[in-house]
């Protein structure tokens, strides 16, 4: 019988205390874990090794957590695999300013081993849900699930999984005005760790990726009081 790979999960924590106690527990729960004490190599050894997904501390030697999410981003064969910072910074400027370089979740220290260990799973659990295998056309946008990719006005655009689930959702649903907590409830599933704000980040991150004027959106409107509605115009 074939061996099943446990799922790789890439460090970035200067503090060796800290990683080994983030290995310790996220051993033992089913994951293998690769260790890096600085940013040198993590981008050369995520195209080499894929994670599943990648924990990063802001705070670090050489580039900083920050630069290195920004990195994975811009990085269309890193760009799906999902970020999680671990990371001292607690104040709420932070954490909205991870989540809009494209964080899927943000923790502060000090945390529990567990919680981090159920919020890994929480974030790998969206992304295991699976999607329509279809061709949704809106206007100039074609996104394509079974691919999980997006073009807009026939040029590529690379997206986070949450980011492309999140817009996969409202185009198949054009017209319908959805509040916060029901994308969350949608995209999110697991909802414990995430609070309606960061709903408001993704969608400023896909009104700057799809938008031809993200300050005027053709394709994705604030209903004030309600939510946002997704609009298929040409």
């Amino acid at each position: 019988m074939a061996q099943t790979l446990s799922p790789t999960i890439f460090i970035l924590e200067d503090d060796p205390d800290i990683a080994g106690l983030l290995k310790h527990h996220l051993q033992p729960a089913g994951y293998a874990v690769s260790w890096f004490p600085t940013s040198s190599g993590l981008l050369d050894e995520m195209h080499a090794r894929r994670p599943a997904l990648v924990i990063l501390d802001i705070m670090v030697p050489g580039n900083s957590g920050l630069d290195v999410a920004k990195s994975i981003r811009n990085n269309s064969a890193l760009a799906g695999i999902p970020i999680v910072f671990v990371t001292a910074r607690t104040a709420e400027s932070d954490r909205l300013r991870g989540f809009e370089i494209g964080a899927d979740d943000y923790i502060t220290k000090p945390f529990s081993p567990k919680e981090v260990v159920a919020r890994v799973r929480a974030v790998l659990r969206r992304f295991d849900q699976p999607l329509k295998k279809e061709i949704v056309r809106a206007g100039d946008l074609v996104i394509d699930t079974a691919a999980m990719r997006l073009s807009v006005r026939n040029e590529p655009v690379v997206t986070t999984a949450t980011e492309f689930r999140l817009i996969e959702f409202l185009a198949s649903h054009p017209g319908r005005v959805f509040t916060r907590k029901s994308l969350l409830d949608a995209v999110w599933h697991d909802t414990a760790f995430v609070t309606p704000r960061i709903v408001d980040v993704y969608i400023r991150r896909l009104r700057e990726k799809i938008e031809r004027d993200p300050e005027k959106p053709r394709h994705i409107h604030t209903v004030r009081g309600a939510g946002y509605m997704f609009e298929v115009r040409k």
